[in-house]
């Protein structure tokens, strides 16, 4: 650690700084009330423009993108860039379903797209099993982002040889992360969120410019990885992708493009935009962000080339893969430098772990706390127990580093990938028809959850030695296909649940079973700031609140 000292101090300073962002985040653009889950949890509906930018951005691109994706490209090498172009694509896809999840969720303001499905459907046990999706989703996330955190420590030798010790600077981020979580509410990552990607910006675009001359060039960088490749026992490494991993690539992109904003914190930081125009320029603004993964995963490539090798991990004779760009930095880059750069990745996990946890708070709290525990719990009582709960999500994430330990933590947002998919049929396609069944739309995530999880259950890891979760990848010859090729389980569990979800709509069709009254209408959807019936019922809220 001595070695460090420079690293440790930068490190140390950012991180601070923006923790005291956090806490001082709750008086800017301050309400009258805090005690409300529109303020609490949603930063009272107001960003604009910019913030909604930054907040967004901010949640999307992680400690997932600076740590797992360069970590997957140095494992596995051009399969690892499946994450390049889903993040090309959701924005398209997504453009049009997130202006009408927004005005219905204004119209009737809707914290969660729980609260959609409740009222759409008429159901609350189709909410109930969206939400609790969404929180089990989630869990996985936040530890990836933590995960982040604790590879820039143990590349700075902040680590120690007992359980305790090796987790207890994560678990001191970890409490510093809750605290202002739960003062400022969604606050807090949004202020964060402009240094954040800031840091990031600067130290990626100085990484693929400074790495390139130093290696020698992006020939060389190239040459390298292809070589390794070339030598590795593993059918389908290499800088290109070969006829067994085609298909996996493909459904990869395109199931985790849909999942991505499904997951509760994406829809939370749309749902805090101002008006619909703000969400438009935002959907066609975000893809710069996928340039900067582009160059992000090609520091995968870079770390073979300068012949990084991973810290060891916590089992004898196992590496920790997520060390693989802190360790690059380190030997590439002054102290000073590398010390921004770790801040940068450290503070790109403080932003999205705190929307995300206050997303599964959102749910807990408006789809199970007050639809079926107290049903007559005032908007103050709602909004303290979210904050209580945010603070119990993140210790079940920080359990997630403790007990799970993947050398891999992609691994972790595949499964939640595949977990949060099951939500769509419910969610997205009831964005625009009601013709599904409430009770077909319980069948087919059921259906989808059970399938996703045998498959799931199925696939081993040899680099881990993992025998069960070891991926997202699944053979085909499981199902009877004559090929050596893998698909996305996410991609076969939500086909699965769309397909059951129709067969028993028409079943519950022809037994007439009653489908459950829907509490929207067609202007809905359209509804924008400043609509008379919004303020309306604003005006009413106010009133009760003031009279209580």
């Amino acid at each position: 650690m001595s070695d460090h000292i420079t690293e440790i101090v930068i490190f140390t300073v950012l991180f601070l700084l923006v923790s005291g962002m956090g806490f001082v985040a709750s008086r800017w653009r301050a309400p009258q009330d805090m005690a409300h889950l529109d303020e609490w949890g949603l930063g009272g509906r107001s960003f604009g423009g910019w913030i909604t930018w930054f907040l967004v951005g901010g949640d999307l691109y992680t400690a997932y993108t600076f740590v797992a994706v360069p970590a997957l490209i140095f494992g596995a090498g051009a399969a690892g860039f499946f994450a390049v172009p889903y993040t090309v694509i959701i924005y398209p896809l997504f453009f049009l379903i997130l202006i009408r999840l927004w005005s219905v969720s204004h119209r009737h303001g809707f914290v969660t797209p729980a609260d959609f499905v409740r009222t759409r459907f008429g159901s609350p046990t189709l909410a109930l099993v969206v939400a609790i999706t969404g929180i089990v989703a989630t869990m996985p996330y936040i530890a990836l982002q933590l995960i982040g955190i604790e590879a820039v420590l143990k590349t700075m030798g902040v680590t120690g040889d007992s359980a305790l010790a090796r987790h207890l600077p994560i678990i001191i981020a970890f409490a510093i992360l809750a605290a202002y979580t739960y003062q400022s509410g969604l606050r807090a990552p949004a202020l964060i969120a402009f240094v954040k990607d800031t840091l990031i910006y600067i130290v990626i675009l100085v990484a693929v410019l400074w790495l390139p001359y130093k290696l020698g060039g992006w020939n060389a960088i190239f040459d390298a990885a292809d070589a390794k490749f070339q030598a590795s026992p593993a059918p389908n490494d290499g800088i290109l992708l070969n006829a067994n991993n085609q298909v996996q690539y493909f459904t990869l992109a395109l199931g985790s493009a849909l999942a991505l904003f499904l997951y509760p914190h994406s829809i939370t930081g749309v749902l805090a935009s101002r008006n619909r125009d703000v969400i438009k320029r935002n959907m066609s603004a975000l893809p710069a962000y996928s340039l900067l993964l582009g160059l992000i995963a090609l520091l995968g490539y870079m770390a073979v080339a300068a012949g990084v090798k991973p810290l060891p991990g916590a089992k004898p004779g196992s590496v920790d893969s997520n060390t693989v760009v802190p360790i690059l930095f380190d030997q590439q880059f002054p102290a000073w430098f590398t010390g921004i750069a770790f801040a940068a990745i450290g503070i790109g996990a403080l932003v999205p772990a705190a929307i995300m946890s206050i997303a599964a708070a959102n749910l807990f709290t408006r789809n199970i706390y007050k639809e079926y525990l107290r049903k007559d719990a005032t908007h103050a009582q709602e909004a303290n127990v979210a904050k209580i709960t945010s603070l119990v999500v993140k210790i079940g994430a920080v359990a997630c580093i403790v007990f799970l330990d993947p050398q891999f933590s992609i691994d972790l947002q595949l499964i939640g990938g595949v977990i949060i998919l099951q939500t769509a049929p419910a969610v997205v396609l009831g964005l625009y028809t009601r013709w599904l069944h409430r009770g077909a739309l319980v069948a087919g995530w059921a259906a989808g959850m059970a399938l996703g999880f045998w498959m799931l259950w199925q696939i081993p890891n040899a680099a881990t030695g993992r025998k069960h979760f070891g991926g997202s990848a699944f053979p085909l010859s499981e199902f009877g296909f004559d090929s050596t090729r893998t698909i996305y389980v996410g991609f076969v569990a939500v086909l699965v649940n769309a397909l059951v979800a129709v067969l028993v709509t028409l079943a519950l069709r022809a037994a007439k079973v009653a489908e459950g009254v829907d509490g929207t209408v067609p202007g809905d959807y359209l509804a924008d700031e400043g609509d008379p019936r919004i303020e309306r019922e604003r005006a009413g809220t106010i009133d009760n609140i003031s009279s209580t």
